[in-house]
């Protein structure tokens, strides 16, 4: 395993900063009436996937902080597969995309949840 100097190291960061940037790409062509609502809310909680992740690295000195904020990550990570539903219900995205970023999903959350389970690999 290369050495992790910053949460920019953390492939979980990686993967879940693409894909809410992906998020921020496919939602500039949501419809305007969704801008305070369904846009700004999945934007957010995506992004606070990978905003939590960081704070939870700057807390790795104490176990218990770390994994309070990588479960805020999760949280957010399961808010945005609801957005994306809503997306998809809405006719917003096709299928295809959808499935794309479900399953980007689905390996972000595997990763969070081994980070919950195992925080000793990544505390001081």
């Amino acid at each position: 395993m290369s050495q992790i100097n910053s949460f920019r190291d953390l492939i979980v960061f990686q993967k879940a900063y693409e894909v809410s940037m992906e998020i921020f790409e496919i939602t500039k062509e949501f419809p305007k009436e969704e801008k305070y609502s369904l846009t700004d809310q999945i934007r957010r909680s995506s992004r606070s996937v990978t905003s939590n992740i960081a704070e939870a690295w700057a807390k790795r000195i104490y176990v218990k902080s770390f994994v309070s904020k990588l479960s805020d990550s999760l949280g957010e990570e399961y808010e945005s597969e609801v957005w994306l539903d809503y997306s998809r219900d809405c006719h917003y995205i096709n299928l295809e995309t959808y499935n794309s970023l479900i399953n980007k999903y689905d390996e972000v959350r595997k990763m969070l949840i081994a980070m919950i389970n195992s925080p000793e690999k990544f505390c001081k």
